[in-house]
């Protein structure tokens, strides 16, 4: 596909619709994390899993206003890059896109290894690496195509998601309501919420351990933030999509933990397993571990697409400022981003091989997945500092603002110093003691290129214009 250089009138193209928006949004708020990391949630922190949830949950939706208002302060902001940059300064700018970029990365290498190990439920035989492959050649295509098919698939991805949890909910609800007892003997109840132990049955070092592995579930939540610039009349999408979060996470996480627990007492859960399949089982669908295995593939699947999205529009920013090399501000006829979709891919493949490798591959995913909870928290704290900095240098733009943050600077700093609180508390743990320690390689090196690029190229700091890019 051929690439053009971006003209004034020929940019990211706004083709992403209110639906397409919603979907996005809801798609990102529901990660592979609560399908298959609540059984060790609920296992550690018990009950008590519902607080840490909505607390998390709580403390994002603040970040996504600050985030949503800073956008609407200058629709030539294309993403969180653009207003961090220009805030914070360029250093900004280039560890926020380089971050999130590795960010997308790293998540996305774990979701094609679990997209190929739910593919060896249907096919035992085939090779690892040829569903891992499949996946990433599958999703480049169809991303070389518009962003408008990118909105499709991710609009029937996160509906998959949302029928799942929503038909949970409903069995839920329904075992409940009749008192349905299980072959152990168990009957569903919602007092099983409080009768064995409370809600708190290990102490309140056992709920501090949920928000260790709860973070990841939430990592995704921020990306209707990277379709800013291809959202068709971004001042009432992305304020629809962000004031519709607190409903989400009552709906998608609370409602669905507590139907969990209600019919299968907290004690009773694996940590292993999928707690949705063992509801379904209890329910008596005969197909529930092939229902909920097509689920959570596509769940990995829409999380991988968005990874792919994502990084391609982080480098085409890093390009237009001269962090990133000049061939990724070129786009496609199609007006996609198609030099950094495909060096994505490429590092998606290289970093899948790499897990593949791994003997113990449940090690690898936990330390994948906590370094990339912390990297995370990093891009939505230098949102937080740039929406600090933006009350103190362009008070007249907030002022103006008919989408202004709650809470304001006050919610910033509980923020801050919720993440704060989390990083001490993934010390707790061994594994995920590692990734923390671990992680702060990462920001050495982003330190030593940014040294050198300013170095080599002070002017780099400045946004190129498309004459430079050609």
């Amino acid at each position: 596909m051929t690439d053009k250089a971006v003209q004034p009138d020929d940019e990211l193209q706004r083709n992403l619709t209110n639906r397409h928006i919603q979907l996005i949004a809801i798609g990102g708020a529901i990660g592979t994390g609560l399908f298959m990391g609540s059984g060790k949630t609920i296992s550690l922190a018990g009950p008590s899993i519902i607080l840490v949830y909505g607390i998390i949950g709580f403390m994002l939706f603040f970040v996504m206003r600050a985030m949503g208002e800073l956008l609407l302060s200058n629709l030539n902001y294309r993403s969180f890059i653009d207003f961090s940059a220009d805030l914070l300064g360029p250093w900004a700018g280039f560890f926020t896109g380089w971050t999130y970029w590795f960010c997308w990365i790293i998540t996305g290498i774990a979701d094609v290894i679990a997209i190929s190990s739910y593919s060896q439920f249907w096919f035992p035989d085939l090779p690892q690496w040829v569903p891992a492959i499949l996946c990433v050649g599958l999703l480049l295509t169809l991303n070389l195509l518009t962003v408008k098919l990118f909105g499709e698939i991710e609009f029937w991805f996160a509906m998959i998601k949302i029928v799942a949890i929503v038909s949970l909910v409903g069995t839920g609800l329904y075992m409940v309501v009749t008192s349905f007892t299980s072959p152990a003997g168990r009957t569903a109840n919602i007092a099983n919420l409080w009768n064995d132990g409370g809600l708190f049955p290990h102490g309140m070092m056992g709920f501090f351990a949920g928000f260790q592995i709860a973070v990841f579930a939430f990592v995704g939540i921020e990306l209707v933030g990277t379709t800013a610039a291809e959202a068709k009349d971004p001042e009432k999408t992305l304020p629809r999509a962000i004031n519709s979060i607190p409903v989400r996470i009552i709906i998608f996480y609370v409602c669905a933990l507590i139907a969990i627990m209600a019919v299968t007492p907290w004690r009773d859960v694996v940590p292993g397993k999928s707690p949705f399949v063992e509801l379904f089982v209890l329910a008596g669908l005969p197909a529930a571990a092939g229902v909920i295995n097509f689920v959570v593939l596509t769940s990995a699947a829409s999380s991988a697409n968005s990874g792919v999205f994502s990084t391609s529009r982080m480098l085409f920013g890093l390009a237009l400022k001269g962090d990133a090399p000049r061939s990724f501000g070129l786009l496609s006829r199609a007006s996609v981003p198609s030099r950094g979709l495909l060096f994505s891919c490429a590092c998606l493949l290289g970093g899948a091989f790499l897990m593949w490798v791994i003997p113990d591959l449940v090690t690898a995913f936990t330390l994948v997945t906590t370094v990339s909870a912390i990297l995370f928290m990093f891009v939505w704290s230098l949102i937080l500092l740039s929406y600090l900095q933006y009350r103190r240098t362009r008070s007249e733009l907030h002022a103006a603002s008919r989408y202004r943050m709650p809470g304001g600077v006050f919610m910033c700093v509980a923020c801050l110093a919720f993440f704060g609180f989390v990083l001490v508390l993934l010390t707790f743990e061994a594994d995920t003691r590692s990734a923390l320690i671990a992680t702060p390689l990462w920001f050495v090196v982003l330190g030593v290129a940014y040294a050198w690029l300013r170095k080599r190229a002070p002017e780099a700091s400045r946004l190129m214009t498309p004459t430079e890019l050609n």
